[in-house]
């Protein structure tokens, strides 16, 4: 495969502007910390485990009225919401410069760009939400990186240079077919093998070796069967001429263990589905929460043998205990479900038995915090008397939830099954006129808030005497 070279994308006044404004808001960032005896890195989409928590502490339990700190910020990474992930000193994410989608890596330390990277012409065919840029937060694993463009693009890069090692095609290379809002999904690297879904009729999730791009199988997920047609037949009528047939839709896959096996959940447009880690069998499927657009975007989550899977859209929320049946394989059987979660695309956490998210679609909405084991309501913002958390994105580390409003408001908020406790928020400075989709994410003792063309790096790790 021929490789792409790296090109530039900042004029040399630029590229000094730029690192004059990191060096501004203070010298000590060019000081390298001793290296910590654990790293907190944010490796790939939601973190380490893939459930948007980090597993560091001693982070700051309270911000002061301005918020926390700001260590630097940077311009000039180009359009999109591709939220970036952080691993052994770098910085990794996507955007959209001008005509190409690009795939960037600057210094954790000092926001100094390392390399950069065209993958070719980006797609703006489809909806015009989201063309800015794609939503892949790259996976990073070992000394590669593993990106997915807006068109279908899986192409795996050295960390080190950015160099192109392989690219497949999901839909001419793997039979895939293009959901109406283009690919957003984050591929998950497990093992040998990296997982995505293409969305075909017969390749809608597949297994590919990470290290050549080669298929090692391919899983189709049917359309609804027909026990299931009476009371899924108002949202299948709900899919317009408009919307694609494609069975992807735009979440990310989870890796599990299950009953001694590993299988992968995926959130596809028709049904929350689990598979063979070994072999791609279809092991199960729950469809209840998929909405009749194919719009489904969050990440199920996973806790002790229970799924659970929101989608907006007039859908909600359910939870399904998975049970295995010997040879009949695995059953999911719901144990509830709820519109009280309609999760758009802000993500939901797990703490503590409790569930956390946002509850709302394109119209708005507000966080909500629903008990996991009965989809019972313990506290909602939407009551009228309340409305102080509209709807957001989500992630946990040291105790505290960090919170990020579509309208750009970040806010720490301390787990509480019982009433909704805030300690703290900011407002981001000079905010584009883009929602703030773009998910927040913590490593090594820093918060990154992404809104387009910057990226903002908040301390929020505590100190002596702060």
């Amino acid at each position: 495969m021929k490789t792409q070279r790296k090109t530039p994308t900042h004029s040399p006044y630029l590229r000094l502007l730029n690192y004059s404004l990191c060096l501004s808001l203070g010298f000590r960032i060019l000081i390298p910390e001793a290296l910590s005896a654990e790293s907190f890195d944010w490796p790939q989409w939601q973190g380490p485990d893939r459930n948007a928590v980090s597993k560091e502490t001693g982070l700051l339990q309270e911000w002061p009225r301005e918020g926390p700190p700001l260590a630097w910020k940077t311009n000039g990474l180009g359009s999109g919401y591709s939220a970036p992930s952080v691993a052994k000193g770098q910085i990794f994410g996507m955007s959209n410069r001008g005509d190409n989608e690009v795939v960037w890596s600057i210094s954790e330390s000092d926001c100094k760009t390392l390399w950069v990277t065209n993958l070719g012409t980006a797609l703006t065919e489809g909806k015009p939400q989201g063309k800015e840029g794609g939503g892949c937060t790259p996976t990073i694993d070992g000394d590669r990186a593993y990106v997915l463009g807006l068109g279908g693009d899986l192409v795996c890069l050295q960390t080190t240079d950015g160099t192109m090692l392989w690219k497949r095609n999901l839909v001419t290379d793997l039979g895939g077919i293009l959901p109406t809002w283009r690919y957003n999904e984050s591929p998950l690297v497990d093992g040998d093998k990296v997982i995505c879904t293409p969305g075909g009729d017969e390749a809608t999730i597949v297994a590919l070796n990470k290290m050549t791009g080669e298929l090692i199988w391919q899983t189709a997920v049917p359309e609804l069967e027909e026990a299931n047609a009476d009371n899924q037949s108002s949202r299948r009528r709900s899919r317009g001429p408009e919307y694609r047939n494609s069975r992807a839709g735009y979440a990310s896959a989870l890796a599990i263990h299950y009953a001694g096996q590993r299988q992968y959940l995926q959130f596809t447009s028709k049904s929350l589905v689990g598979v063979a880690a070994t072999s791609g069998k279809l092991l199960w499927r729950y469809d209840r929460p998929a909405n009749g657009f194919g719009i489904t975007c969050s990440t199920p989550v996973y806790q002790d043998g229970k799924v659970f899977a929101a989608s907006a859209y007039r859908a909600g929320g359910g939870l399904a205990r998975l049970s295995a049946n010997g040879d009949a394989g695995i059953a999911a059987e719901e144990v509830w479900f709820s519109k009280n979660m309609e999760n758009h695309h802000g993500g939901m956490l797990v703490i503590d038995g409790a569930l956390y998210g946002s509850n709302g679609g394109n119209g708005g909405g507000y966080l909500i915090c629903l008990d996991f084991e009965t989809g019972g309501v313990l506290w909602n913002e939407k009551d009228r008397e309340k409305r102080r958390v509209k709807k957001g994105s989500v992630a946990y580390a040291d105790g505290r939830i960090y919170y990020r409003t579509e309208e750009g408001e970040v806010v720490l908020i301390e787990p509480n099954r019982m009433n909704y406790i805030e300690r703290g928020r900011f407002e981001q400075p000079d905010r584009s006129y883009q929602p703030a989709w773009t998910h927040p994410i913590i490593a090594n003792g820093k918060l990154y808030i992404r809104d387009q063309d910057s990226l903002y790096c908040y301390d929020v790790k505590r100190h002596d005497g702060f």
